[in-house]
């Protein structure tokens, strides 16, 4: 299982760091889309929806992320968020006023008109950050390794240190261990670049330490909400496409809140 894991971990971020620093924006946007598809396709797996509602929603998430995606081929700069910033603000809202009461309160939903609205909301704007922002490829790394970094720091701390549960209802294997390894090592990933990089100025000052701060926060609320979604659905995993890991979501899950947060935040930064 290790190995699986290990190599499919390689081939993805391999192709990933590829994609975003060679393929022209248009090429890059085409590659994320089926990646997209598969999300959806689990999504309403996990909602429990009928096969025909399942091929609906597919599309229509397809069909409208499509029409944003290639509404600016050439690649939107990100302090430029022009027409993107209202699906961005969506976003945050449904991550603060929507998912985090969803998550506190244990709703269990199980209208399809809700799980749809919420599918899209937690798919479409990240994907469509994410192909936003490789006009910038450099930035965009570092704040996918913002995320990286806490998945793996909170997954190696809770391993060898964890006693206390951080959220038992809704992933049990998560503990507040774990967290204060995960704010450590972005902690410790920020000084690093600040020493190696020092003329990345975007970042620097205290709107970078928010910037950092709010997408490892973000990262941990969208880990914990599709772990909820995976619990209702009384799964481990969203799905079996990716070996050692599971489904697209359980790859993307940390990003779906982090990445509409950041096209936010960003131009602020620095």
């Amino acid at each position: 299982m290790f190995i699986a894991r290990l190599a499919t971990a390689v081939v993805l971020l391999a192709g990933c760091v590829a994609g975003l620093f060679f393929l022209p924006n248009l090429w890059w946007t085409g590659l994320l889309l089926p990646a997209l598809l598969a999300a959806s396709w689990e999504w309403v797996t996990l909602a429990g929806f009928s096969r025909p509602l399942r091929w609906a929603f597919a599309g229509a998430v397809l069909a409208s992320a499509t029409l944003t995606g290639f509404s600016a081929s050439d690649a939107i700069p990100i302090r430029v968020p022009g027409g993107d910033l209202p699906i961005y603000a969506a976003s945050l809202a449904f991550w603060v006023l929507i998912a985090v009461p969803w998550l506190a309160r244990g709703w269990r939903i199980k209208s399809a008109v809700v799980m749809g609205i919420a599918g899209w909301a937690v798919l479409v704007p990240a994907w469509l950050a994410l192909v936003r922002m490789q006009s910038e490829p450099e930035k965009l790394l570092a704040l996918l390794g913002i995320v990286w970094i806490s998945d793996t720091a909170a997954y190696a701390a809770g391993r060898a240190w964890g006693r206390h549960k951080f959220a038992p209802g809704i992933s049990p294997g998560k503990t507040w261990e774990g967290v204060a390894g995960a704010a450590a090592a972005v902690a410790v990933y920020y000084v690093a670049l600040s020493i190696a990089i020092p003329h990345w100025g975007w970042w620097n000052g205290s709107g970078g330490v928010i910037l950092f701060a709010c997408v490892a926060l973000a990262g941990v609320l969208g880990d914990l909400f599709e772990s909820w979604i995976k619990r209702q659905a009384g799964v481990k995993d969203s799905g079996t496409l990716l070996p050692g890991h599971g489904g697209v979501l359980d790859r993307i899950d940390s990003m779906t809140c982090s990445l509409p947060i950041t096209a936010l935040l960003l131009p602020y930064a620095g």
